[in-house]
């Protein structure tokens, strides 16, 4: 029936129009490029709307129109897992977003396929080495990663024909192991030792590669593809969600990657976006990047795959304007807040980002925004985060607020 034009707007030369009736913004016509389809589909448009955001990567995207509860939202059929990694929603925080007077967003990387921000290095690892013909059909893909990367590995594997082996330190939780095997990767644990030791897990799974016909270390750490799956995807995301409108950018690193590629292209469309590193106990880069010391700061932290020993080539040239040393207590207590006061799980490394993101807030004063990385989900650490004696013993139970303590087992 017809409808009366009751606002339009235009970007990059797509019309949106919104009726009357509020049902949302339509396009007029067809998004000239993956950005632009991006941009439309952003929280400059849809965020007062309600419902889905996202992009189907298509340049040929039907028209959306977004109402109450998704409504009328579509997307395209993406190709195989591969093609589901990334488009990721970006979640405000409402409690925390209340609290600090900005507005703290997170990444939901938990809903990647494979369950994980490590998704996305994954796939564009190995395609980086089907590209540069490294990598023939029916051959190997070794990796020493402390888990969510080889999930993501062992998920791509199986869907290009690939055989997976993956090395990890023996500390890692039972659930990635477990759920390593159960994707049908050779899991070899081993003990954890320091990278400058020729037992530690990386130096082990590059040997292995060496000697095994048509295979590759995927090399996680120093392989700047790594990188660049962030530049190409996570950074251009939050930028396209946030409608350009963004102050700073902070997350942890393991091998660099995330923190280095995301803040590289957000700084690129305006310098003044602050990249912020944050650091768990027992790793060098807070005060490397902070006193320009590469020394430990704490003994050991309770997370897992984040906190460093060097600095990474990933890493190597980020253009970061601060650091933040981010304790266990503080990781662990916003986990369960964002668990029990935003209804998200996922793991100390998320706490830890959230717990960063909110130090920025609060350092720039109301008004700002700042988003972060949700890493993975809570159930991959049930056994140790949610487990009330695992807390005690490593002195984390206070931490945790009383009045949820009847939700640890």
């Amino acid at each position: 029936r017809p409808k009366k034009v009751h606002e339009a707007a235009e970007v990059e030369g797509l019309r949106m129009l919104r009726w009357a009736s509020g049902a949302g913004w339509r396009l007029q016509g067809r998004a000239k490029s993956t950005a632009s389809w991006f941009r439309f589909l952003s929280d400059d448009f849809h965020g007062a709307q309600g419902g889905a955001s996202g992009s189907s990567g298509s340049t040929d995207a039907p028209a959306t129109e977004n109402g109450a509860g998704g409504a009328g939202w579509r997307d395209s059929p993406r190709a195989g897992f591969a093609g589901t990694v990334g488009k990721t929603p970006l979640i405000r925080l409402t409690r925390l977003s209340e609290e600090t007077g900005c507005e703290i967003l997170a990444k939901a990387e938990f809903l990647n396929p494979g369950g994980s921000v490590k998704d996305r290095p994954a796939e564009m690892l190995v395609r980086d080495a089907e590209e540069r013909g490294l990598l023939q059909p029916g051959g190997t893909v070794v990796e020493g990663t402390a888990g969510n990367t080889g999930i993501g590995l062992a998920h791509i594997c199986n869907a290009k024909g690939y055989r997976c082996v993956i090395f990890m330190p023996n500390t890692q939780s039972k659930e990635k192991i477990d759920t390593l095997r159960m994707l049908g990767a050779d899991v070899r644990p081993v003990p954890a030792v320091p990278f400058s030791d020729p037992g530690n897990y990386n130096h082990q799974a590059a040997r292995f590669a060496e000697v095994t016909d048509n295979a590759i270390w995927t090399n996680q750490f120093d392989n700047t593809a790594n990188r660049r799956a962030h530049y190409e995807s996570t950074g251009p995301e939050i930028w396209a969600q946030t409608g350009g409108k963004l102050d700073a950018f902070t997350c942890a690193t393991g091998t660099g990657g995330t923190l280095a590629g995301t803040a590289a292209y957000l700084k690129e469309q305006n310098p003044l976006v602050q990249a912020v590193l944050a650091d768990p106990p027992g790793s060098v880069l807070y005060r490397f990047f902070e006193q320009d010391k590469l020394e430990r700061e704490g003994d050991g932290s309770i997370t897992e795959g984040i906190g460093q020993g060097r600095i990474t080539d990933n890493l190597a040239g980020t253009p970061l304007d601060y650091a933040i040393h981010v304790p266990d207590a503080a990781s662990v207590a916003m986990t369960f807040r964002l668990l029990h006061e935003e209804g998200i799980l996922v793991g100390a490394s998320s706490g830890l980002n959230v717990a960063a993101a909110v130090e920025v807030a609060t350092r720039l004063g109301p008004g700002h925004t700042v988003a972060t990385i949700l890493c993975d989900s809570g159930l991959r650490y049930q056994a140790k985060l949610f487990n009330k004696g695992w807390l005690e013993e490593k002195g984390l139970l206070d931490a945790v607020p009383e009045e949820w303590h009847g939700a640890l087992f």
